[in-house]
């Protein structure tokens, strides 16, 4: 099977930073087996595959490892796909139906925007190990349908952390969000995310993490429209703004390959 292949970095204005996506368009029907294949062999934290699907798009995310069921930068980067390559027209929305029901993109200038389910976190009990893999005893520490939400008292504790990975490898969630309050004047919060789980010891900039830091920060700084940067080695900020029971993700993207998968 031959399919179109891009390579975008989210969540970010600048080449080589924020976090890459692949997008896949296959030139007709996928397995999923196949699919996994080509994650596994790109290594990026998301792969996207799209299908056209009546008036929008099917959309699929796979890591190294798995298919899984949300994720915010490879979205971005193929509605920026999408967009760069004129199959959707400018000043029209994108449509995806994904494994969490239809999501929408539409652009704004530069910026792409994309209407996403709100995951606030619940609190929970103490997760055994889970201070002990992270080097540093939480604040505070939720839980929603995919993540574990774990907050830090300074920014610093958060951009400074060098988690034990295998001992993370052992906590029962997609993904742990590590966060504080930012001590930036152009940001709200910072974050990071790791979920070795999935296959991604570090996510660069996790847009789905953002559903679930977007309430619970909006909650604690009486917020409705926030930034937040993740301070990972590549770094990337979302701006996000609460909708009720949605989350409104934007970002930039920078499209840095184009080519043709052969296989």
């Amino acid at each position: 099977m031959q399919a179109e292949l891009h390579l975008v970095d989210a969540f970010t204005h600048a080449p080589f930073r924020g976090n890459v996506a692949g997008v896949c368009i296959p030139d007709g029907p996928a397995e999923d087996a196949w699919m996994q294949q080509v994650a596994s062999e790109l290594k990026h934290s998301e792969t996207a595959f799209l299908f056209p699907e009546g008036s929008g798009w099917r959309l699929r995310w796979f890591t190294p490892a798995k298919e899984v069921e949300l994720c915010g930068h490879a979205t971005l980067a193929a509605a920026s796909v999408l967009y760069e390559t004129g199959r959707v027209p400018e000043g029209r929305q994108v449509v995806f139906e994904t494994l969490s029901g239809k999501l929408t993109a539409w652009r704004e200038g530069d910026w792409i925007s994309m209407d996403f389910p709100a995951e606030p976190p619940k609190t929970s009990m103490a997760i055994p190990g889970l201070g002990q893999a992270l080097g540093v005893e939480p604040l505070y520490t939720g839980r929603n349908r995919f993540d574990i939400l774990v907050e830090l008292p300074l920014a610093d504790d958060v951009c400074s952390l060098e988690p034990d990975m295998e001992a993370l490898n052992l906590i029962k969630a997609r993904g742990i969000i590590v966060t504080a309050v930012s001590d930036l004047p152009h940001f709200d919060f910072v974050s990071r995310f790791f979920a070795p789980a999935v296959g991604v010891p570090e996510d660069p900039v996790t847009g789905s993490a953002h559903c679930c830091l977007a309430p619970y920060w909006g909650e604690k700084l009486k917020k409705e429209e926030m930034t937040g940067f993740q301070c990972s080695a590549r770094g990337g900020s979302v701006r996000v703004k609460l909708a009720g029971d949605r989350v409104i993700l934007s970002g930039n993207t920078v499209q840095v390959f184009s080519g043709a998968l052969l296989v």
